[in-house]
């Protein structure tokens, strides 16, 4: 078993800033659970290109808002509390924070815990 606490991975090199975002790696790749999980702050009035080819991941908002723009048909989704949704497509998209927006990201395959987005918004397929 194996129990992790969101206080102890701030401040370490599990926290990763990105400016727009910051994400805090709870389980990643070496967890060997087959998935990642991510506790992520998306930052109020921020906008971020985001496409990932190479991972499949699934949001859920626990506070703040935001919204998703799907640039293949250029829809716009609201996020607030209680809201999930699943980039089932690879689905390029926009994520914009309203407010400052806490959310619960489930990647497959999972994270090594060193990505940041490339300039295509993309996370690379595996680091190691």
């Amino acid at each position: 078993m194996k129990i992790i606490n969101l206080e102890d991975i701030k401040g370490s090199d599990q926290e990763v800033d990105a400016g727009n975002w910051t994400s805090r790696r709870l389980l990643m790749k070496d967890d060997n659970m087959g998935y990642s999980v991510n506790d992520t702050i998306i930052r109020a009035g921020t906008e971020t290109h985001i496409w990932y080819q190479n991972h499949l991941e699934a949001v859920y908002c626990i506070e703040g808002e935001a919204e998703v723009e799907t640039l293949k048909d250029n829809k716009t989704y609201r996020i607030t509390p209680g809201t999930l949704y699943a980039l089932d497509e690879h689905d390029e998209h926009l994520l914009r924070g309203i407010k400052d927006a806490r959310m619960v990201c489930v990647f497959n395959p999972p994270l090594s815990g060193r990505e940041v987005h490339d300039e295509n918004g993309v996370y690379p397929a595996d680091l190691d």
